[in-house]
């Protein structure tokens, strides 16, 4: 699980432009952010307040100058909601607000052909160890170390839904903060909310996974359409 902001995807305290003239249409939701990550690719998680469970997922490119949108797909978020990811304490299920990297794909299928960025594959021995007391804190491990509990981390192959297809989102990945969270993803829907990261349908998770260009510097922005503040988390 990674951090975030309380999605202030604009300067203002919604994801309308202001100021924008009547009759006319309003910038791409990415231009009228206050950061996107300095890359050409954004993948933006809304959802409509901070206590809400559904939402959308959009990925933009920008091009010559300006962002357009590649596709879109609804959304699912933590079952407590979002909260800023700078503050979020582990085990709240709560999805962090922020501005994040991209840091690789997994999957316990195969990668969609056409996917570009690097795709580890899900063992039987792969792991997301997120024992506070193990120096893998927050860390794809094969195998589990001996300092990482197993009931402190996850045995990723037990998800063969929600992580045919994943991509890692760098929340409190760099420098992890112990007992902010760890394991937080972007993956395939399961049966309802999820524990803290942003699911999408199986479909739209492949479409991601082939659109997604690694050169391309993309970033997640994770937020609400009722956020106030920009903040931005590597």
């Amino acid at each position: 699980m990674r951090p975030g902001v309380v999605l202030a995807l604009v300067s203002a305290s919604s994801l309308t432009l202001p100021g924008a003239a009547p009759g006319r249409d309003p910038a791409p939701l990415p231009a009228r952010m206050a950061h996107t990550g300095g890359g050409s690719q954004l993948i933006i998680a809304q959802a409509p307040g901070p206590r809400a469970t559904e939402g959308t997922v959009g990925w933009w490119d920008l091009r010559k100058g300006r962002w357009t949108r590649a596709g879109s797909a609804p959304a699912r978020f933590g079952s407590g909601g979002l909260v800023d990811g700078g503050t979020r304490k582990q085990g709240t299920y709560t999805t962090p607000t922020g501005l994040y990297g991209l840091p690789f794909a997994f999957g316990i299928e195969a990668a969609p052909d056409g996917t570009a960025m690097a795709y580890r594959t899900v063992r039987k021995s792969s792991w997301w160890c997120q024992d506070n007391a193990s120096r893998s804190y927050n860390r794809w491990t094969d195998p589990l170390p001996a300092d990482c509990r197993a009931t402190e981390s996850e045995h990723l192959v037990d998800y063969p839904g929600q992580y045919a297809h994943g991509l890692v989102i760098g929340f409190n990945y760099h420098r992890p903060v112990r007992g902010r969270g760890a394991g937080i993803f972007l993956h395939v829907n399961g049966r309802g909310a999820t524990a803290g990261c942003v699911s999408v349908p199986r479909d739209a998770m492949r479409r991601i996974l082939r659109w997604v260009k690694p050169g391309r510097n993309p970033h997640i922005a994770v937020g609400t359409a009722t956020g106030t503040t920009a903040v931005t988390r590597y």
